[in-house]
């Protein structure tokens, strides 16, 4: 094959099925604010430009500590640029911190228009994305990284982009982050079932290496039952929330593949499934909390 040009390797590198789970909690943050009548549509561009910088931040932190450390030698699955060998370490690493750095400017406009104790929530997003797989102990070997994905990338994006514009925590931005965070960590522990050969031999211990093949297949079908189950949740504040169910299609087809026994590049689908069900899935549960407000 031939070699891709610089431009498509950053932008591989990036991770782009990644995003939806950087995008869905904006907007079911936002669906939350508009359900309080406090909708405020430069707060959730921000806090939008927040959530992707980091997400892209993280992706290009994982591709340089798993590169460093020769978790992707043998990877099966979407191009790593250090694994790969095509781009320098150290242009990897720089565009991580680059990233944290947007992140981080973008988040201290928030806080300062909103509240100050959210530099903290930020740092700590910040720290959890570069020890994921970086630094001398990396939680993701500990078979903590979905905790990680629920908490900042379901609880904190949800009700964090909830908060900058409400100013309070309420029970539909409570839920919505439940089920947000229950599919966004559906996506890891997708891209972890397929890497659990290579994760075994290098000593990547995630919690699929830890459950089985299996036991992860059928956590895969509980995390989408768990966020059915926010939006029924959700609907006692408007049933209007139920739209968040177009998310079917795709979720269903993703839990099919999961299902079937389906290994290596063959899981490559689920990811994109299930990547456009968060996003489907916090997009109509957004809409339903707006009119329903």
């Amino acid at each position: 094959m031939p070699t891709p040009s610089p431009t498509q390797l950053w932008i591989a590198g990036a991770r782009p099925r990644t995003l939806p789970a950087a995008v869905a909690p904006v907007l079911a943050g936002t669906g939350a604010a508009a359900f309080a009548d406090a909708f405020v549509w430069w707060k959730a561009l921000l806090a939008l430009g927040v959530s992707l910088a980091l997400q892209i931040g993280v992706n290009y932190a994982n591709d340089y500590s798993d590169g460093i450390k020769g978790t992707d030698d043998d990877r099966v699955g979407p191009l790593r640029l250090v694994g790969s060998g095509l781009v320098p370490a150290r242009s990897v690493k720089l565009a991580a911190l680059t990233f944290f750095a947007i992140g981080a400017a973008l988040g201290l406009i928030l806080a300062a228009t909103s509240s100050w104790w959210l530099l903290l929530i930020g740092a700590a997003a910040i720290g959890a994305a570069w020890t994921y797989t970086g630094g001398p102990s990396p939680y993701g070997y500990r078979a903590l990284g979905e905790v990680s994905v629920f908490v900042f990338f379901g609880l904190v994006a949800v009700l964090g982009t909830a908060y900058v514009q409400v100013q309070e925590i309420t029970a539909p931005a409570v839920a919505a982050s439940i089920g947000v965070g229950a599919l966004a960590c559906a996506i890891l522990v997708a891209n972890n079932l397929r890497d659990i050969p290579t994760d075994s031999v290098t000593g990547k211990k995630t919690l699929a290496v830890v459950l089985g093949d299996a036991r992860t297949r059928r956590f895969f079908t509980l995390l989408v039952v768990v966020a059915v189950g926010a939006l029924v949740w959700a609907s006692v504040f408007t049933p209007w929330a139920l739209l968040g169910l177009a998310m079917a299609p795709f979720a269903v087809r993703a839990r099919q593949t999961v299902a079937s026994g389906a290994r290596g590049m063959d899981l490559i689908p689920v990811l994109k499934n299930i990547g456009l069900a968060e996003l489907v899935y916090a997009a109509g549960l957004a809409l339903g909390l707006a009119i329903g407000g």
